[in-house]
């Protein structure tokens, strides 16, 4: 597997965030479809399924409930900043800057199958937006 390197936005963008910063943001945001799932099998109760051993974010609380609710407070907040800033970045077009970041989406398809209300180029210019507010916002 190639790993496709693209060139740096200008520093002369409004929305220029430094390059690894921006893959950090990139990254942390495919993390989305996990959270999901992880928050989803979260249950509340004092059983733990077994496939979420990999998704325990505490080992200090002794008690199953509490350490529930602390997932699932970890998991909500991290989608709650990412759905944010994609409502943030634009309204209208926020459910596809969702689709593009979290599942790595790209234009073409968001054109082809979900019928995206715009351009490329504006599509791109609230796609760089996007990755600058929630910069701001993971500060």
């Amino acid at each position: 597997m190639s790993v496709k390197v693209r060139s740096e936005l200008s520093k002369k963008n409004k929305y220029w965030i430094e390059r690894h910063r921006y893959y950090e943001l990139k990254h942390f945001c495919l993390q989305y479809p996990i959270w999901k799932k992880a928050y989803a099998a979260l249950d509340g109760f004092s059983k733990r399924p077994d496939d979420m051993e990999g998704f325990s974010v505490t080992n200090v609380c002794n008690d199953p409930t509490a350490k529930c609710a602390i997932a699932k407070a970890f998991y909500s907040e991290r989608m709650d900043m990412v759905e944010r800033a994609a409502m943030d970045t634009d309204e209208e077009l926020s459910d596809y800057i969702l689709e593009g970041v979290t599942n790595g989406v790209s234009y073409e398809h968001l054109k082809a199958r979900l019928e995206i209300p715009c351009g490329k180029d504006t599509y791109y210019d609230r796609y760089r937006r996007f990755f600058w507010i929630l910069n701001k916002e993971r500060q």
